[in-house]
């Protein structure tokens, strides 16, 4: 299962990064692969209930300064594939180097 995701504070102005970064670090501690860009965060775990935990708690570190949090999910739900993250791109590589 991928999960990419987006968590941001609400009402504590335009710099968000230090909250973002609270998210960001409970990702990264997690264990799970994952790779953060400027948009989104994207997480790789063998189930629903383990991923899903990981998103919790980085929306509970920014909730925990910030009354108001935002949350934007999208997830690939697929039985049996690991290493998704790095498949997928590769075979979207592999047609941009056929060119």
């Amino acid at each position: 299962m991928i999960v990419a995701f987006s968590v941001s504070p609400l009402g504590v102005g335009e710099d968000v990064g230090e909250y973002v970064a609270d998210a960001v670090r409970v990702v990264r501690e997690s264990g799970l692969p994952n790779r953060t860009d400027a948009m989104f965060t994207t997480i790789e775990g063998e189930s629903w209930d383990e991923v899903m935990d990981v998103v919790k708690r980085a929306v509970a570190a920014v909730e925990a300064r910030a009354g108001r949090v935002s949350l934007v999910l999208k997830a690939d739900i697929r039985q049996g594939v690991t290493d998704g993250m790095t498949s997928k791109v590769e075979t979207v590589e592999r047609f941009l180097a056929a060119e």
